[in-house]
C-alpha cells in the first residue's frame, strides 16, 4: 500500500501549487521506483532461495534412499547369516535324531534276539 508524499503548507506557499505537486509527484514516483525494484530483487532472491532449496531437498532425497539401500543390503546379509545358522541347525538335529535312532533300533534288536 503506497503512501503518498504530503509537504507541508509552507513548501506549497513558497514553490506553488505547481512546483510543490511535481516535487511530490516526483518522490512518489521515486518510492515507486524503488518498491518495484525492491520486489523485483526479492522474487529473484526468493527464486534462487528456492531453486537452492529445491536442489538441497532432491540431494537429501538421494541421500536418504541411498542409505535405506545400504541398510537393506546389510539386513540381507544378516539374515543371510541367521539362514545359514538355522540351517546348519537343523542338520545337527536331523544328524541326532539319526543316531538316536539308530542306537534305539540297536537296542530294540539287541533286546529283541535275547
Amino acid at each position: 500500500m503506497p503512501v503518498t508524499a504530503r509537504l507541508s503548507r509552507a513548501f506549497y506557499d513558497r514553490l506553488g501549487e505547481d512546483i510543490a505537486g511535481e516535487l511530490v509527484a516526483w518522490f512518489n514516483d521515486v518510492d515507486a521506483t524503488y518498491r518495484a525494484d525492491l520486489r523485483e530483487l526479492n522474487e529473484l532472491n526468493f527464486a534462487r532461495f528456492d531453486a537452492k532449496l529445491e536442489q538441497r531437498l532432491a540431494q537429501f532425497k538421494a541421500d536418504i534412499d541411498r542409505r535405506f539401500v545400504e541398510f537393506e543390503a546389510r539386513l540381507e546379509v544378516r539374515f543371510a547369516a541367521i539362514d545359514a545358522r538355522f540351517a546348519l541347525q537343523d542338520a545337527n538335529i536331523d544328524k541326532r535324531f539319526a543316531e538316536q535312532d539308530d542306537r534305539l533300533g540297536r537296542r530294540l534288536t539287541d533286546m529283541e534276539s535275547r
